[in-house]
């Protein structure tokens, strides 16, 4: 507990420097960064795929997504690189033969999901506001696991789905929907009283509640994963917290949803 503590007091003022002050083009690199390590430890711990070559090939797909969203998310370049990508995952299948269509299928829903859903991270960081929603997409996973955490050591007596995550309580799942609304109502008076922004807190509201929803599904989905392969963590470059995967698990999931609540449902203006 004392090493999590720890490495959290650390990397989270990083992240906070990095989404707020840093100059965009370190949100990309950042998630580009990001992007390459989870989809690496996603198929490489797993066992997906252990050929050197390929996995080279993925991490390197995986981190120009991120890039690709920060230069305008124009669809030709991704065309072209998901293109690429692909047919040389089948070249290697058939002719080098290093993987089966069962490890292709794997891989391409780790390049994919991972690197795609983390450069929504890039596309809202560009738009106006867009770093203070980033922060949110933050915000609803790490205050759902407080909430669930402290809720579920009380309280918690049901389980929610112990076939994936025996630890894991229904009454813990209601915490972590009060932790997030609580929080992001904190937030909400923070933005209106101390720098002026109109804050929306009825779709506040329902941005937690969503977000709260999302970061668990994405909790449990990491986890169904890692129960299949018999994993603990994807990783260890968080000590006390696992990989990239384990400790940005919850945030791959809020970070899309962000991006399109932004978009049709705004909370918060100038």
């Amino acid at each position: 507990m004392v090493t999590r503590v720890i490495v959290a007091a650390i990397f989270i003022p990083i992240i906070l420097a990095v989404v707020l002050l840093l100059p965009p083009v370190a949100l990309s690199i950042s998630f580009a960064v990001l992007s390459a390590i989870g989809v690496y430890e996603l198929i490489w711990s797993t066992g997906l795929l252990k050929h050197p070559r390929l996995v080279v090939y993925a991490v390197v797909f995986a981190a120009l997504v991120p890039v690709w969203a920060f230069f305008g998310s124009r669809p030709e370049p991704a065309a072209a690189a998901l293109f690429l990508f692909v047919f040389v995952l089948f070249l290697e299948a058939m002719f080098g033969r290093h993987a089966t269509f069962s490890q292709i299928a794997g891989v391409f829903f780790a390049c994919v999901v991972i690197p795609f859903f983390f450069s929504s991270f890039v596309r809202v960081g560009l738009l106006p506001l867009g770093r203070i929603y980033a922060v949110m997409i933050f915000l609803f996973p790490f205050a759902s696991d407080a909430g669930g955490y402290f809720v579920g050591m009380r309280f918690g007596r049901r389980k929610l789905a112990p076939g994936i995550s025996p630890h894991k309580t229904v009454e813990g799942s209601i915490g972590c929907f009060i932790g997030s609304v609580v929080c992001t109502v904190i937030f909400g008076l923070i933005l209106t009283q101390v720098f002026s922004y109109t804050v929306r807190y009825g779709v506040l509201i329902l941005y937690a509640i969503l977000g709260s929803a999302v970061s668990q599904l994405g909790d449990l989905a990491f986890s169904f994963i890692k129960r299949e392969f018999g994993l603990k963590d994807f990783g260890k470059l968080f000590p006390g917290h696992g990989g990239v995967l384990d400790r940005f698990d919850s945030v791959l999931f809020a970070a899309p949803l962000l991006e399109i609540l932004y978009r049709v449902l705004p909370a918060i203006g100038s």
